[in-house]
């Protein structure tokens, strides 16, 4: 990878100092020259620049990459491909869970659920939105000043893996160290791969061990196919929820929202301590000044042609402020570094005024018209030996002296610039004071800066102050306020919305739609976020939409119910986060054993966490022997037992006399079915 330090890519990012680099990229702090502020910008490994299938690619997962709009996913700010390809990011502070890491730091249980809900509820946004990491690992989990988490590089892992260069030999080892089954085999992929990831990660941040990680890229891959991940003991509540997120097959696998609740569950650690952040970079401001040398870029010279208009009039070659045009033409050459040239400390107005300054003198030194009038023992004096007499020469040479004073003094006053006093700008508006300045022949630069107080578009301040005086071709800079200043939107997730609108109007944001969606985790009334689309930064008295939880999707009782063993039917109904109660009852049509009714009953649609009543059959109804048949003959005794679905399996005594009871005895409940031996006297 070759140091770019210095550089400017796309004419506005100006690189600083490197803070990270790996096998495809190296991340650069940056300046953007255009916004005035600090980012990131990740620079792609040269070999990528000439792989039109790479950048296809890249272009594509850029684009979407950017749309994601989630608190715990770095936000991509734009991209580009010169002669690199790079992506410009948010600048976070906190630097990776893997520099965290690498000092030898481990997290306690609470820490590592902590993290994991953050990047799980991160997955689940992308995944929802169709777009798979593939690359989860302790380098790619960022923070920023305060600790929370962003997911890196969403979308880059896919375009990296479709190129077609090959990586330094091990160099794909850090990523296969995290990778799940199903990418080891070469499948398809789907967020559940991310799952296993972040899992991984997750053991590895308490542990300090990866589970599988072998001493070869093969055999770290093959270790884990068909093999469950081994928890350690360790990390105690958390064990079940990684357990369920290292299986093998995806299909048995939680999704990202399944294991945030699994992570959930795993009951009160009580508050996560800070973690000790690893920053970015020890660098002051002081060591990441690249005043010299610096880059210009086409680009650049486009985007300063507003403020700086005679750089779009210099050929190339000319260098401006110190600053030299590099060429011409819409394309962005390839990246130069170039010294600044003499003088990069003297400003415009001053070389101006010291270029007046000469011309003046030579004009005072210059022959003038009245010259030609003067004999030519005066204008050769030095040439001509001197009379006896010095009155002679004392007249001639103060005639002389005369002359050329009264000539310097025709030529000041002829070529003597304008003068303008200026007066206070501040309140005005910016284009008709540029109009007015312009017009008396002094240079205008504007300059935008957020203001509390002054309206868009007046002027601020000026540079130079108020009753300076300046002469035509002179610099002023007026400072115009932009509005407000833009607003960092908090986390709001977690909270009511009644607290999340008092926290946003502390700030100057208005909560505008409300929109309430379903969520497994929250309850309802609770914040999930913002309306898809809003920016992390937003003008100030903007209107934001809030996604608001509904709670828990109700469940329909399903059908095919009714007929199921007890144990079937509670393990359905329990699988749609419902409880079981029981009751038992007859049925003339369900077996003995078997469900023969829900309450509620099938399709009835119900909340979760609801009790469901499985009422669980007996079998036929019992039947108990009349009292009636005593004193009935054989032949009624036995019709009227038929009638109760009993038979007359035999008689004990005389056939011709009356009943005088039964075997079982008269009154016995007995199965529907059963037999009955009459007994005469």
């Amino acid at each position: 990878m070759i140091d770019r330090v210095g550089q400017v890519l796309g004419g506005r990012y100006r690189l600083l100092a490197p803070v990270g680099t790996g096998a495809s990229a190296t991340v650069y702090l940056a300046d953007d020259v255009v916004l005035r502020r600090r980012v990131a910008v990740k620079v792609l490994h040269d070999g990528l620049a000439d792989d039109s299938q790479f950048l296809k690619r890249f272009r594509a997962e850029a684009h979407n990459a950017a749309a994601l709009n989630h608190p715990h996913i770095m936000a991509v700010h734009d991209w580009g491909q010169g002669d690199v390809p790079y992506l410009v990011t948010e600048l976070l502070g906190g630097g990776s869970l893997r520099a965290l890491l690498d000092t030898g730091h481990r997290l306690d249980v609470a820490q590592a659920r902590q993290v994991g809900l953050e990047a799980a509820r991160a997955l689940e946004y992308a995944h929802k939105r169709g777009l798979v990491h593939r690359d989860i690992k302790p380098a790619n989990l960022l923070f920023d000043d305060e600790g929370r988490l962003r997911i890196a590089d969403f979308g880059l892992a896919r375009a990296l893996a479709e190129a077609a260069w090959t990586e330094p030999a091990g160099a794909v080892l850090g990523t296969a160290r995290y990778a799940s089954p199903e990418q080891a085999q070469g499948g398809s992929l789907d967020g559940r791969s991310d799952v296993y990831s972040l899992a991984l990660v997750l053991i590895e941040s308490v542990t300090g061990e990866v589970p599988f990680s072998a001493d070869t890229t093969l055999g770290t891959l093959m270790a884990r196919v068909d093999r469950p991940v081994p928890v350690p003991p360790q990390l105690g509540p958390l064990v079940p929820a990684l357990a369920a997120a290292g299986v093998p097959d995806p299909a048995d696998r939680p999704d990202a929202t399944a294991f945030a609740t699994l992570l959930m569950a795993a009951g009160d650690l009580g508050p996560a301590a800070p973690l000790p952040l690893a920053g970015t970079t020890t660098l002051g401001d002081a060591e990441l000044d690249p005043r010299e040398p610096t880059t210009l870029y086409v680009a650049e010279r486009q985007l300063r042609a507003d403020f700086e208009p005679e750089i779009m009039r210099a050929p190339p070659g000319t260098t401006t402020d110190g600053i030299t045009i590099v060429s011409e033409g819409e394309a962005q050459p390839a990246t130069r570094v170039l010294e600044r040239g003499p003088g990069a400390k003297e400003s415009r107005a001053d070389r101006r005024r010291r270029a007046k300054a000469e011309a003046a003198a030579a004009a005072a030194l210059a022959p003038s018209a009245s010259d030609a009038d003067l004999p030519a023992e005066v204008l050769h004096a030095d040439s001509v030996r001197p009379p006896r007499r010095k009155w002679p020469w004392i007249v001639a040479a103060a005639v002389l002296v005369a002359i050329l004073a009264g000539g310097a003094a025709a030529a000041y006053v002829a070529t003597r610039p304008e003068t303008t006093v200026l007066t206070s700008y501040a309140g005005r508006p910016a284009a008709e004071v540029q109009a007015e300045l312009e017009a008396r022949g002094l240079e205008v630069t504007q300059q935008q800066e957020s203001s509390e107080t002054v309206t868009e578009g007046l002027v601020i301040r000026q540079d130079p102050a108020a009753d300076t005086k300046l002469t035509e071709g002179d610099a002023v800079t007026l400072v115009v306020s932009s509005g407000q200043p833009p607003v960092n939107l908090p986390d709001v997730g977690g909270n009511g919305v009644d607290q999340v609108t008092e926290r946003l109007a502390a700030i100057g944001i208005k909560v505008g739609d409300v929109t309430k969606q379903y969520d497994e985790t929250w309850p309802a009334d609770i914040v999930l976020g913002y309306a898809d689309g809003t920016p992390a930064v937003v003008p100030k008295q903007s209107t934001v939409g809030l996604q608001v939880s509904a709670g828990p999707k109700p469940r329909t009782i399903p059908s095919g119910l009714v007929g199921g063993t007890k144990e079937a039917v509670t393990a359905q109904l329990q699988g749609l986060g419902l409880k079981v109660a029981y009751a038992e009852d007859y049925s003339p049509d369900v077996a003995q054993g078997l469900v023969m009714a829900t309450d509620p009953a099938t399709g009835a649609t119900v909340a979760r966490d609801s009790t469901v009543t499985v009422t669980v059959s007996l079998g036929k109804q019992p039947v108990k022997i009349p009292q009636g048949i005593v004193g009935m003959s054989v032949s009624d005794a036995t019709a009227a037992l038929q009638d109760l679905g009993l038979s007359v399996s035999g008689v004990q005594g005389n056939p011709s006399k009356k009943v005088s009871g039964t075997t079982p005895a008269v009154g016995t409940e007995v199965k529907p079915g059963s037999s009955v031996t009459l007994v005469t006297k």
